[in-house]
């Protein structure tokens, strides 16, 4: 079944120093400083994560978005790790890999990770192996070591060493242990990630972390480990269910209710469900098709399914407006000008293209198109989120603690009748876990025509730009 709405379900209620601890008076939060670095082709970098049933984790050929700088092993050897929630293991390239020995030395910016250069290393196994469609992936053990970040460090964490490689950036899978490539690829148990990991040592008071990402112009976002920043939201922070799928909690899946257009919610669609995946991870959103056509036309936008992209008119981002997303109850506003994305330059002049593509038979995603307008709160341990209108470019801070329980985000207000459920929600494929098939699956399976690289800059200067409406 395509990404589409649904009738309502049931509702139910480069140094290491970039890791800056908080100050004493919030001991269990611990606040990490993100970057981020332009991408030359968001929609080939999204390509490689919307994956058919059977294809495993998120891995990145191109250059990342968002990331973190931070350290592994007995002397320190620097990281720079991808932030992600739709995934959900720390993945590092080995010094010796192919990739990172080759020519070009793809790896020298991301950094790698030589286990037999660390004192404070342990062999796991060897189950780390992680693929995608078009046969690019990585393998190689699963270790434990230290992680150190800001005079911090984390004993025994385990995490994933890549051996034979085609991706040079390494990975910050953040999301539920159940996620693991371990545990969806080689049926093993999960083990304790970076955010559990925390938690499990007392760091943080449980498995939970805000995040910030700041706006289309901002070169730094934030994410806070056990805590929230009351100064980097306006309004409300309201807490709403994750879907689980098949009755297990796994991913970020939960119910967007309506979309409306210019401050009216629910003008384009209202009171129906549709599943989406928070993933900071996706360079764009993906929605329906028949929503996705209907804002092409409202925005001029011309797609190409060989290309994967919808150009606009660069003035777009010009124009006052938003697009504004219902979730039961609050609305999260984007503005036009976040969805804008200058992708590359003919003749001197910006290619802009839409940061919205169809989800085709792929859950449906709200990437960092629509997260850069939002603040996020992702409570593993009582499976909910916490969901506010960021304050772009906020300069003040007023860190505040994430207790254990329901009630535990500081300041949060519940929803009345928040959907909870979604008929036909199912999942297990995006680390290479079984496919599960009925209803909106997620992992499954992208639009018809697989998305190339679009070769932006200099290569679509020297096609014209000729992108004409094709496949949708």
């Amino acid at each position: 079944m395509k990404c589409s709405t649904l009738t309502f379900a049931a509702p139910l209620l480069t140094s290491v120093t970039a890791f800056n601890l908080v100050p004493r008076d919030n001991p269990k939060v611990f606040g990490l400083d993100i970057q981020r670095r332009h991408i030359a082709n968001p929609v080939a970098h999204d390509r490689l994560r919307r994956r058919q049933k059977t294809v495993q984790q998120t891995l990145d050929n191109l250059e990342t978005l968002y990331f973190a700088n931070t350290s592994l092993g007995t002397p320190e050897q620097s990281l720079r790790l991808h932030i992600d929630t739709g995934s959900s293991d720390l993945w590092a390239n080995a010094a010796s890999s192919d990739l990172c020995q080759g020519r070009g030395d793809q790896c020298a910016e991301s950094g790698t990770y030589d286990a037999n250069s660390s004192s404070t290393y342990t062999y796991v196994n060897s189950d780390f192996n992680i693929s995608y469609v078009d046969g690019s992936g990585a393998s190689g053990d699963y270790v434990t070591d230290t992680l150190h970040f800001g005079g911090k460090t984390i004993d025994d964490l385990q995490f994933g060493v890549g051996y034979t490689s085609s991706s040079a950036e390494g990975i910050l899978g953040i999301g539920y242990a159940v996620n693991e490539v371990q545990v969806n690829r080689a049926g093993g148990q999960p083990y304790a990630n970076l955010p559990q990991k925390l938690a499990d040592n007392g760091d943080t008071n449980t498995n939970a972390y805000s995040l910030w990402l700041n706006d289309l112009d901002a070169s730094t976002g934030s994410i806070l480990f056990g805590g929230v920043d009351v100064e980097k939201y306006s309004g409300t922070l309201n807490k709403l269910p994750i879907i689980p799928e098949q009755g297990v909690y796994a991913e970020f899946i939960i119910a967007m209710t309506g979309l409306g257009r210019d401050g009216t919610a629910g003008s384009i669609f209202n009171n129906q469900t549709v599943p989406v995946l928070l993933d900071s991870g996706s360079s764009l959103m993906y929605l329906p098709d028949d929503i996705t056509r209907s804002l092409y036309t409202d925005f001029n936008a011309k797609y190409d399914s060989n290309q994967g992209a919808a150009i606009v008119d660069c003035s777009l981002a010009d124009q006052s407006g938003s697009l504004d997303f219902t979730f039961s109850d609050p609305t999260i506003s984007v503005p036009l000008n976040e969805l804008v994305i200058v992708a590359g330059y003919q003749r001197g002049e910006p290619v802009c293209i839409l940061g919205i593509g169809p989800a085709g038979d792929s859950v449906c995603v709200l990437g960092d198109t629509f997260l850069r307008s939002a603040y996020v709160v992702y409570d593993l341990d009582s499976n909910q989120i916490g969901l506010a209108q960021t304050s772009f470019n906020a300069t003040k801070t007023s860190i505040q603690e994430i207790q254990s329980g329901n009630d535990g985000i500081p300041n949060a207000s519940g929803v009345a009748d928040a959907v909870a459920s979604a008929s036909g929600v199912s999942g297990g494929a995006r680390n290479g876990g079984p496919s599960i098939t009925g209803g909106v699956s997620t992992g499954a399976a992208p639009i018809a025509t697989a998305h190339p690289y679009l070769g932006y800059g200099a290569a679509m200067a020297g096609a014209g730009l000729m992108m004409g409406w094709n496949g949708l």
